[in-house]
């Protein structure tokens, strides 16, 4: 089922449901107001019946008990019945209803040639048995639907009168019969209704996902959605695009790198190529030549294995589903620090730590470290100094070697970015991106200043979200 579809039928039930709702009220309301008209005049014809029958007024007559029986019997005035008046006979359910006494002993008197009498329940025999209260009922008697009143009167049992309710049944049945065509006229139109707010309304998505299915076939990373408005679908346009500026920013790395690298390779591997080529007339070369030869050949190769190994490292960038653990910084600076020691020729190497863990890939936060103290011991003269800090901010790397020049400094974290002096120098102008690209993925920054006095500063630092105490889980190194 599609979504507009269930935006009309949710749309249409919700209609459907008002429309029943709003027409059960009707009915209810019209027939508490019709048979509410009955009741109060059912109430004004027992409050006539009773002030007459309290003194025996003008054309009383005699009493019929209710089974048929003791015609033309006077009344027992020591048991407290009494005469009901005699109007002019009409047909039983009539206008003007039907009235009978029920007597203290639950007898229903009525009067002659009144009809068939009203059939008397507990409540009322309760009630002319107390002399208080009243009661409204429903009957049908001889197929005719009765309202009944039955209301006591004190000391002498009570009186029932009753009206017919046939008239109040048809205009029920009319009013019925409105509301159900109404009603469903209604629920047609509400659904109608419905479907077309659900097109107009899912209109703007429609064209939205077209667009998409477009750019999703379109290799061109750079087009766009046009966001109007503040409203959802704005909002949505606007972060679609904002997937699609990272997606082209992705691309363009991705395709700069490759650019790159191609332009790196080049050169090492045509070396290696001449050198090659060199070798395969070995045997006219002197044995100190072919010895040098061969000591370069491993030497390219180990250059263009390091190469390679960096390009790979930044062509992966924070890579999904590494493993992040609590990391103690410290500890992995004073592994590599140990390790660099070997091969500092002379340069001394100072480490100032304190207990920090940080949150993330424990080889790309070595990784990042190793590169930062081979740049300082590359710079640094043979008798200098390397200085390295580690804080809960982060580390920070000082040599005492040239420094930056400032012409540099906005580049030095670039890939393949190498500075006039050091392209005499080993190295790939890779190593301090890559330090860039661990601190980003692990969402601190780095920064290069001229030290105070001389020397290379690097900084590389860590948000408080990849942060974390050092009194935390057990941290590996």
């Amino acid at each position: 089922m599609s979504l507009r579809t269930r935006i009309a039928a949710a749309a249409g039930l919700a209609v459907a449901l008002v429309v029943v709702i709003a027409a059960v009220a009707i009915y209810f309301g019209v027939r508490a107001e019709l048979r509410g008209e009955v009741d109060n005049s059912l109430r004004e014809q027992a409050a006539d019946v009773g002030r007459q029958t309290e003194g025996g007024g003008p054309g009383s007559g005699e009493l019929k008990d209710g089974t048929g029986s003791g015609a033309g019997r006077p009344p027992d005035r020591g048991r407290g019945e009494e005469f009901l008046p005699v109007p002019h006979p009409e047909p039983f359910g009539g206008p003007a209803g039907v009235e009978q006494l029920v007597l203290p002993s639950g007898r229903a008197v009525r009067r002659p040639g009144a009809g068939d009498a009203l059939p008397v329940d507990s409540r009322a025999r309760e009630i002319a048995r107390t002399g208080a209260g009243e009661h409204f009922a429903d009957m049908t008697v001889n197929g005719t639907h009765l309202r009944v009143l039955t209301r006591a009167l004190p000391d002498r049992g009570a009186i029932q009168v009753a009206r017919p309710l046939d008239e109040v049944d048809r205009q029920l049945d009319r009013v019925l019969l409105v509301l159900i065509l109404v009603g469903a006229a209604g629920v047609a139109l509400g659904a109608a209704l419905a479907a077309v707010v659900a097109r107009t309304a899912l209109a703007p998505i429609g064209r939205f996902t077209r667009r998409t299915e477009e750019l999703a076939g379109d290799p061109d990373p750079s087009h766009r959605i046009d966001a109007h408005g503040s409203d959802e679908l704005g909002r949505l346009a606007r972060s679609f695009n904002t997937t699609l500026d990272s997606l082209e920013r992705s691309v363009e790395a991705q395709r700069q790198l490759v650019a790159d690298a191609s332009h790196e390779l080049r050169t090492p591997i045509a070396s290696l190529r001449a050198n090659v080529q060199t070798l395969e007339h070995a045997e006219r070369l002197p044995a100190a030549e072919r010895e040098s030869l061969r000591e370069d050949i491993v030497a390219e190769l180990d250059e263009l294995t390091a190469l390679v190994a960096d390009i790979v490292e930044l062509a992966r960038g924070a890579k999904p589903g590494e493993p992040v653990d609590d990391v103690r910084l410290d500890e992995i600076v004073e592994g590599v620090v140990a390790r660099a020691r070997a091969r500092a020729n002379g340069v001394a190497i100072d480490v100032s730590t304190e207990p920090t863990v940080v949150r993330g890939a424990p080889e790309r936060i070595q990784r990042a470290v190793s590169n930062l103290v081979d740049n300082a011991l590359k710079w640094s003269p043979d008798d200098g100094r390397v200085e390295i800090d580690v804080t809960e901010e982060g580390l920070s790397v000082r040599d005492h070697g040239p420094g930056f020049e400032e012409s540099d400094l906005p580049h030095v974290f670039d890939r393949f970015y190498r500075a006039g002096n050091a392209r005499a120098l080993p190295g790939s102008g890779l190593g301090l991106a890559i330090v860039r690209q661990a601190a980003e993925a692990h969402g601190g920054g780095v920064e290069a200043v001229n030290a105070p006095g001389g020397g290379a500063l690097v900084r590389v630092s860590f948000s408080p979200r990849a942060r974390a105490s050092a009194g935390a889980a057990p941290p590996t190194g």
